[in-house]
C-alpha cells in the first residue's frame, strides 16, 4: 500500500502537470470560456488539467477512486482523489493570478493529503496527515507553515471571498458583525484566503458554502499548520457546507459570531443550525 510520502510525491507530479497546462493557457487570447448550467465559467483549461489528471492517476493509482469538478466521480475505494482543476475560474479568465488547483487524498472521508498548486504566483502549499504544513516551489525547496498566534479577534485579519454568498445564505448580517469585531478585512478570496491562514498571514478566513473539490485539500493543510477548519457547527466539512478556518485560539469566537453573534450579556448566543 502507498504511504502517504508516496501520495504526497504523486500530488506533486499532478501539480507540476497541471500547471504546464494552465499557465500555458493563461492569458492566452484564444481561450476557449464555456458557462455551465450554474452560470460559472469554465475553459478549455480546466478540461484539460482535469483530464490529463485523471489519466496520470488511472495509471498510477488504477484502483483508487476520483471525485473532479467538472467530470464527477469515478470508481469505488475508500481512497479518493479529489481534483479541482482551477479554483478561482472567474480570476483566471480575466488574467487574475489569483488561482490554483487543488488537489486531495481523502481516505473516507477524511483528507490525508493536499496540495494547493497557484503557478501564476509560483508558490505552492502542501500537507500530509502528520507530516505538517509546507510552502514552496517543490519539495526540496521549502518552509515549515504555522498559523499565526493572534489570540483577540480585535487583532485579527479577516479574508473572504464575496458578501453576496452569505447574503444569499441569509447570513450577511451576521458575517457583518464579524467583520466589525476584527481588526483588517480583505478579500483575497477562493484557496489563498484559506492558505494564508496556514501560513500565518491571515487570521481567519471564512466561506459560507463550497463543493468538496474547492475545499478538500484545506483541513489538513490548516490542522497540520496548527489551525482548524470546520463547518459552521465546528465539525468536519461536508460537502456544500461551510468552510470555516483559523489559527484555532479564534475558532469559538469566530463561530459565534457567524451563528448570530454574543448575547446581550456577554456570551456565547445559541448556535443557528438552519
Amino acid at each position: 500500500m502507498a504511504s502517504f510520502d508516496d501520495d504526497l510525491r504523486l500530488a506533486h507530479v499532478l501539480a507540476d502537470a497541471a500547471d504546464d497546462i494552465s499557465l500555458k493557457h493563461f492569458r492566452a487570447l484564444d481561450l476557449k470560456v464555456d458557462t455551465k448550467p450554474d452560470l460559472t465559467p469554465v475553459t478549455e483549461a480546466d478540461r484539460s488539467v482535469e483530464e490529463t489528471l485523471r489519466g496520470v492517476l488511472s495509471r498510477a493509482r488504477p484502483r483508487d477512486a476520483v471525485v473532479g469538478e467538472e467530470y464527477g466521480r469515478t470508481g469505488v475505494s475508500h481512497r479518493v482523489w479529489v481534483l479541482d482543476p482551477i479554483d478561482g475560474t472567474k480570476n483566471y479568465v480575466r488574467g487574475v493570478p489569483v488561482w490554483a488547483t487543488l488537489i486531495a487524498l481523502l481516505e473516507g472521508d477524511r483528507p490525508v493529503v493536499g496540495v494547493v498548486s497557484a503557478p501564476a504566483l509560483t508558490r505552492r502549499w502542501w500537507a500530509s496527515r502528520g507530516g505538517g504544513t509546507w510552502t514552496g516551489r517543490s519539495l526540496t525547496k521549502a518552509t515549515r507553515c504555522t498559523v499565526s498566534g493572534v489570540s483577540a479577534l480585535e487583532d485579527a485579519s479577516l479574508s473572504f471571498s464575496e458578501l453576496s454568498e452569505w447574503e444569499e445564505q441569509q447570513r450577511l448580517d451576521s458575517f457583518l458583525g464579524l467583520t466589525r469585531s476584527v481588526w483588517r478585512t480583505r478579500a483575497y478570496g477562493d484557496f489563498w484566503s484559506h492558505v494564508m491562514v496556514a501560513e500565518g498571514s491571515v487570521d481567519i478566513s471564512a466561506e459560507p458554502e463550497l463543493s468538496l473539490w474547492d475545499a478538500a485539500p484545506l483541513p489538513v493543510i490548516l490542522e497540520e499548520a496548527g489551525g482548524r477548519a470546520t463547518d459552521l457547527r465546528g465539525q468536519d466539512f461536508t460537502d456544500g457546507g461551510a468552510l470555516v478556518c483559523t489559527n484555532d485560539v479564534l475558532h469559538d469566537d469566530v463561530l459565534t459570531w457567524l451563528n448570530g453573534g454574543p448575547t446581550p450579556g456577554g456570551g456565547p448566543a445559541p448556535l443557528r443550525l438552519t
